[in-house]
């Protein structure tokens, strides 16, 4: 417990390599790195550094006084040159050399890139696990018949493994993106005040090659091939909406299939894990409440919304550098990862433990498959002389008195009904051997094996595994 507010997402839901990475020690850790990476470059290139000022500035990466930064920051009202400050105290003889014609977007930026890099990364395992766990159930349940819906409504009939490749394919679509993400994703280098690089014209006496190479080299420093190739002073903060948007489909995916799951639940079709001494309600101990799915789609409503806040950034960037961009991307980066972070999670613990109550699917299968099955019925009595057209009216008047029955209480009666009219022509039995349920699923076992042979692929790599989760 803690005095001091926390965030439910570091404390409750999101995972300790997410902490870890957005943590300020990782951020700044990560902004000496590039500050040693930059006097490499800067000496490799003919500038006057020494091999004792970089061993030194190396040997002080993550001896980081956070006391005398926060001393110095109360000072000079600047958190960057705090940092440098403290750095150059713990490497004096480097002191005078780091920051050496940069500008502090050099590291808060490009500390963020990598930052966002590694946590997509983890992402995308994160999501290979729930579509894994997902193919796993489908192909289990890929012939099995349940009643299809739409618009909530009874339709025909599907099967429980074909719906859920639904699910899966949104989950393959948002991987796709993250993959876009990562494999265009551009490092923004030293690039000065406002991206003109003058700085540096002076540093190396107008050699501009000199000026590419040095760019280069840290950015291959951080695993990076491309770079931006204009900018102002950050990056631009279009890269920070397209991060969020993926995120924010990532829990779209997720908010939907944890819905579908709620409605299931509802019906007792499918349930979320249960533990045996889970308390589903304070005041009512029979319930068995769908608490992880609702919490999914809590947390994804949160994601969807984040979104909105990059956009937001991204339109009212002042030519080449305004601050109002700070504070908010502060709060909505690294909580819009936790957040996509905790959804994983959830996912995770739910498509692995997902129960399936086939005697209840049976049972409404069962109630309204004589429905489901007049179009069969009808070509069979058309196939004993029927008429076509006459046939439709009396299964369309038959339907509507079963349908009655039904809503006040009583059993479909649909076949008895049709049974009693001379004119359809079939008799009780012979429509009965017309209602085996896998008769009316269609190519869904089929579909599901031919889905799940096309993304096998991408789950290859996938260990098999569930999140443990703060109930």
């Amino acid at each position: 417990m803690t005095s001091k507010y926390e965030s439910p997402l570091s404390s409750r839901y999101a995972s300790e390599y997410m902490l870890k990475l957005f943590s300020s020690d990782t951020r700044y850790k990560t902004w000496r790195k590039l500050w040693v990476s930059l006097a490499k470059a800067e000496k490799s290139l003919g500038l006057s550094i020494t091999d004792e000022q970089i061993a030194q500035l190396e040997a002080n990466i993550d001896n980081i006084d956070y006391e005398c930064v926060s001393r110095r920051e109360a000072e000079v009202r600047h958190d960057v040159m705090a940092h440098v400050y403290a750095y150059g105290v713990v490497a004096p003889k480097a002191a005078g050399v780091i920051h050496l014609g940069a500008t502090s977007c050099y590291v808060t930026d490009n500390a963020d890139i990598v930052i966002y890099r590694d946590a997509l990364i983890y992402i995308k395992k994160e999501l290979k696990k729930v579509i894994a766990n997902l193919a796993d159930f489908s192909e289990k349940y890929k012939a099995l018949p349940t009643l299809g819906y739409t618009h909530y409504q009874p339709a025909q009939l599907v099967t429980v493994g074909k719906r859920a490749t639904l699910w899966i394919q949104d989950f393959v679509s948002d991987l796709e993106e993250i993959d876009f993400i990562l494999e265009n994703l551009k490092f923004l280098g030293c690039r000065g005040t406002t991206g003109t690089e003058a700085s540096f014209v002076e540093l190396f006496d107008g050699d501009t090659a000199k000026i590419d190479k040095m760019n280069e080299m840290i950015a291959s420093d951080f695993g990076f091939k491309r770079r931006f190739s204009v900018c102002g002073q950050t990056y631009p903060r279009k890269l920070d909406s397209r991060i969020l948007s993926t995120l924010s489909a990532v829990a779209q995916s997720a908010y939907r299939m944890a819905n579908d799951i709620r409605l299931l639940q509802h019906d007792r079709q499918v349930e979320e894990p249960f533990e045996k001494n889970q308390i589903g309600s304070s005041a009512m101990a029979y319930k068995r409440n769908p608490m992880r799915s609702e919490r999914i789609c809590s947390l994804s409503r949160y994601l969807i919304s984040d979104v909105t806040n990059a956009a937001m950034t991204a339109s009212t960037q002042w030519l080449e550098r305004t601050l109002d961009d700070s504070a908010n991307r502060r709060i909505s980066m690294p909580e819009g990862f936790l957040c996509a972070d905790a959804v994983l999670r959830l996912c995770q613990n739910v498509t692995d433990g997902l129960h399936v109550n086939e005697k209840i699917i049976e049972r409404t299968v069962r109630e309204y498959l004589p429905f489901i099955a007049t179009e069969n019925l009808m070509m069979e009595a058309a196939k004993k002389g029927g008429n076509r057209q006459e046939l439709h009216e009396i299964i369309r008047k038959c339907s509507m008195k079963a349908t009655e029955e039904m809503k006040n209480g009583g059993s479909c009666d649909l076949l008895k009904f049709l049974s009693a009219e001379p004119q359809f022509g079939l008799k009780l039995e012979e429509m009965e051997q017309l209602l085996t349920p896998s008769m009316y699923i269609g190519r869904c076992a089929e579909q599901v094996e031919n889905y799940l042979n096309e993304i096998k692929p991408l789950i290859a790599d996938v260990e098999h595994s569930t999140a443990e989760i703060t109930l």
